[in-house]
């Protein structure tokens, strides 16, 4: 079955929280609120000016994503979100938020020419993050909306 964005979020949030002492009456509300932070900081960002080249830039590696105003926006969604609502401690709430650099980097190293044109567009990451399976119509702004969108 393939996975779409959210899911791969998932997977690796799950991936790298594994570490992370959680307190377990919050573990799923933390680990949902990390994954929806950077699913969130993505999706306002694809509906600015810009936002695409953003997000493609950040997904194929072009930019750190420690340095990163999409990253910094997951942070803060996260800080805002859960951190205050849930009343983690600073300590924790600063662990966890210091995954979200590393979650998009793994994304990044999913993203590979899948199209077959010789380098990594936006294309390619909805092509990845679809699991591989190309679009079939709709063309390219309603895919790539669509597909960051889509929850």
């Amino acid at each position: 079955m393939a996975l779409n964005l959210q899911d791969l979020i998932a997977q690796q949030v799950g991936n790298l929280a594994g570490s992370v002492a959680l307190p377990a009456n919050q573990k799923n509300d933390i680990l949902n609120g990390l994954s929806n932070s950077i699913l969130g900081s993505l999706t306002q960002t694809a509906t600015k000016a810009g936002g695409l080249d953003m997000i493609k830039k950040l997904l194929t590696g072009q930019t750190n994503a420690t340095q990163s105003p999409i990253t910094a926006l997951a942070g803060t969604l996260f800080k805002n979100n859960v951190i205050q609502k849930l009343g983690l401690n600073a300590n924790l709430g600063s662990t966890l938020t210091g995954l979200i650099p590393t979650v998009f980097t793994k994304l990044s190293g999913l993203i590979k020419d899948q199209d077959g044109d010789g380098d990594v567009d936006i294309n390619d990451i909805l092509i990845t993050l679809k699991g591989g399976q190309k679009s079939s119509g709709g063309g390219i702004l309603g895919s790539i909306l669509g597909g960051i969108l889509r929850k």
